[in-house]
């Protein structure tokens, strides 16, 4: 929501503001321009970036334009479902887990807050790191090694969209040149032309510089660090699931176990202690 605000904003701003100091708008409108600009950040693209990653980037894009799911709303769910969990483990032992962990979708548990549920990141890591436990062929200390190996395998995995986005917004001022060297080609032609004619073909030149430098510090560099930043807050939340299992792995309850993973939470997504003994208190309310 807020990138497509922002984008409003950086729009009215530049466009309305060269209006305002009596440019002429249309001449700024130049689809020739674009498609020289774009499709050449776009060919590049495809020369350079393999089909996963492509795939991963336009998902990425697209999830960029909706409200962020990582809220205090989703932290809360998601210590409701470890703390039912590990009551689970702890009452009826780890092999009471298997099913809920190899059938999530039709887990009471899972199913019971929809928040967390929808996470699918989430609930994959969540229940392949628990399998692990029921297994119990796996210590402590090396549960832990194991999981800081998973996040930093999965942030870079899924940091790979926001770099590449970043070197198309690095190139786009380049290719605004090439457009604006293209212009200059077409004006050299018209030399012996009016000087309004010229002076039209040399603002036309100038308007490509003018885009790629826009499209590259007011569109495409700032979604590319809304990119990384979703994917920073990914790995919190699932840093913070590590944390509760971590705890429990090494013998703490589960109401200790899912209060180390609240205290790693930024403070304005925190639930308070109150809140998660409330919600540990009613394991049924669903998030």
């Amino acid at each position: 929501m807020f990138a497509i605000i922002g984008i409003v904003v950086v729009t009215v701003s530049v466009f309305v503001g060269f209006a305002i100091e009596g440019g002429p708008i249309l001449l700024l409108v130049q689809p020739v321009e674009l498609m020289i600009i774009g499709g050449a950040a776009g060919g590049g693209l495809l020369i350079g970036t393999p089909p996963s990653v492509l795939s991963q980037l336009i998902r990425q894009v697209l999830a960029a334009f909706k409200p962020s799911p990582y809220s205090k709303a989703l932290y809360l769910a998601t210590l409701q479902v470890l703390y039912e969990l590990l009551v689970k483990a702890k009452k009826n032992g780890l092999i009471s887990l298997e099913k809920d962990l190899s059938e999530p979708d039709s887990s009471a548990i899972f199913t019971g807050h929809p928040r967390f549920a929808a996470e699918k990141n989430a609930v994959h890591f969540t229940c392949e790191a628990l399998s692990m436990l029921v297994d119990g062929t796996i210590r402590p200390d090396e549960f832990d090694a194991v999981l800081d190996v998973h996040l930093e395998t999965h942030h870079d995995e899924e940091v790979r969209s926001a770099g590449v986005l970043t070197k198309v917004g690095d190139t786009l001022p380049g290719l605004g040149i090439v457009a604006a060297v293209l212009g200059i080609v077409i004006t050299m032609q018209h030399v012996d032309g009016k000087p309004a004619e010229i002076g039209h073909h040399v603002a036309v030149a100038l308007v490509g510089t003018f885009l790629g430098i826009l499209l590259s510090y007011g569109y495409v560099q700032p979604l590319a660090s809304n990119l990384e930043a979703r994917v920073t807050a990914a790995g919190r939340l699932l840093r913070c699931i590590k944390g509760a299992l971590v705890t429990f792995a090494k013998g703490a309850p589960p109401l200790v176990a899912v209060e180390v993973a609240r205290h790693g939470i930024f403070s304005e997504d925190r639930p308070t202690a109150q809140e998660l003994a409330e919600a540990c208190r009613n394991p049924g309310s669903k998030s």
